[in-house]
């Protein structure tokens, strides 16, 4: 049951982050609650366990990259989602997958922007650490909705674990 209350999530999320650059709390929350009650409701205390920390996992896989302005707080919710409906095992399996299918279109993005090489000067030489906050307007198009790679991530992790 929570795997479909995952699917629909992550279609809703996928669908939303890419139209309106947003995933609503109104997705999210009720997932999170949802990944509690059936899993309290089925597996006991046990069950209970298993959401908070897939909860908090989801928390603490993002919630650098958020703090430092490099993604928005539905993204952060939404894996938190995730892990509350599937464990903290199938949270950290997923956001491996998340964070190669990010890296994948942040780099299809940059060399079609021909900005891949300037992209990496900066990193590789530049000696301080910026937030997005602090790039100005040519430099912040690069950002795109990181909750389509969040989708796919899990997606594809899915797959691998029923296979």
């Amino acid at each position: 049951m929570t795997i479909a209350i995952l699917f629909i999530i992550l279609a809703i999320s996928f669908f939303t982050d890419l139209k309106n650059r947003k995933i609503f709390n109104v997705v999210t929350f009720p997932a999170i609650l949802l990944g509690f009650i059936i899993n309290t409701a089925t597996l006991g205390w046990e069950g209970f366990l298993f959401s908070l920390f897939g909860f908090l996992m989801g928390f603490g896989l993002l919630v650098i990259p958020y703090v430092l302005g490099g993604m928005a707080a539905g993204d952060v919710k939404l894996l938190m989602a995730i892990g509350a409906l599937q464990g903290t095992g199938f949270v950290f399996g997923s956001f491996i997958y998340i964070t190669i299918i990010g890296g994948m279109i942040a780099f299809v993005i940059l060399l079609k922007q021909k900005e891949l090489i300037n992209t990496l000067k900066r990193i590789f030489f530049s000696a301080q650490l910026r937030s997005l906050d602090s790039l100005n307007k040519n430099e912040y198009h690069h950002a795109f909705p990181y909750g389509v790679a969040i989708v796919l991530g899990t997606v594809c992790y899915t797959g691998v674990n029923v296979f």
